[in-house]
């Protein structure tokens, strides 16, 4: 009788040191002596004790900073660049048996697969179209990172920062087109105005009595003024007449 209650206490003792639980976002890898038995999770489990040893791993999303890398361009324009990962385990036992330190191994493909992109893309491609070479870097780490159990979520490039010289170099390039941008809009504003002059003198032309009008319009507007011009009007025949003087002469 004792010996039977004995081995039951023992069974209940191995039974209860078995179990584990794994939460909603951890996943148990069990091994038997050493070797890959099952992945187990997420809730309760048991191992047996002793023979099975268990290997929790974190299933969440992971960031890793890769901040201070600096680069060449494919114009030759040295950059330092801060990147951000985001990263999840999605097979536990890649993760455990393929890799030792998947953090470090994850920001070592990171690093290497960032300057060999920046060195195949302009200082103007990296400026403007940081999406697409974001998307870029992210296909090629997880290319990399797949047979570990790794599945790289997404990559960003927080800051790129260029040589104070070539930032002075840019800023007059951008001020030298603002200026050229507003004189050609300068000169479509003369042009236009040129247009809608030509426009109206013809229609002044087209009837005397419109430039009559002009005129006695111009006097108005002087006369609201206070000043000390003196304004002489000439009848528009006389007008005519001087220019047919004028194109006679000049025919003789």
């Amino acid at each position: 009788m004792p010996f039977s209650v004995f081995v039951f206490f023992a069974a209940l003792v191995l039974f209860f040191a078995g179990l584990r639980i794994a939460r909603q976002y951890e996943r148990g890898v069990v091994l038997r002596f050493g070797r890959y038995v099952a992945t187990r999770g997420p809730g309760l489990y048991w191992i047996i004790p002793f023979i099975e040893t268990t290997i929790k791993v974190d299933l969440r999303i992971v960031t890793s900073a890769v901040s201070g890398q600096e680069a060449i361009s494919r114009d030759n324009v040295p950059i330092r660049i801060d990147a951000v990962i985001w990263r999840r385990i999605v097979m536990a036992e890649r993760s455990v048996f393929e890799v030792r330190n998947i953090e470090e191994a994850v920001t070592q493909v990171a690093i290497t697969t960032l300057r060999d992109i920046i060195g195949r893309h302009t200082l103007d491609d990296i400026l403007k179209d940081q999406a697409t070479i974001s998307a870029a870097m992210q296909s090629a780490i997880d290319a990399v990172t797949e047979p570990w159990g790794v599945k790289v979520e997404r990559v960003a490039m927080k800051s790129v920062e260029i040589p104070p010289t070539m930032q002075r170099a840019m800023a007059q390039e951008a001020e030298a087109l603002r200026e050229k941008r507003a004189r050609i809009i300068k000169a479509e504003a003369e042009g236009e105005a040129a247009e809608k002059l030509r426009q109206a003198a013809e229609i002044i032309m087209a009837s005397p009595a419109a430039l009559e009008l002009r005129r006695m319009q111009m006097l108005t507007e002087v006369g609201a003024e206070q000043n000390t011009m003196t304004i002489v009007m000439m009848p528009s025949e006389f007008v005519e007449a001087a220019r047919a003087l004028g194109n006679r002469a000049a025919k003789d």
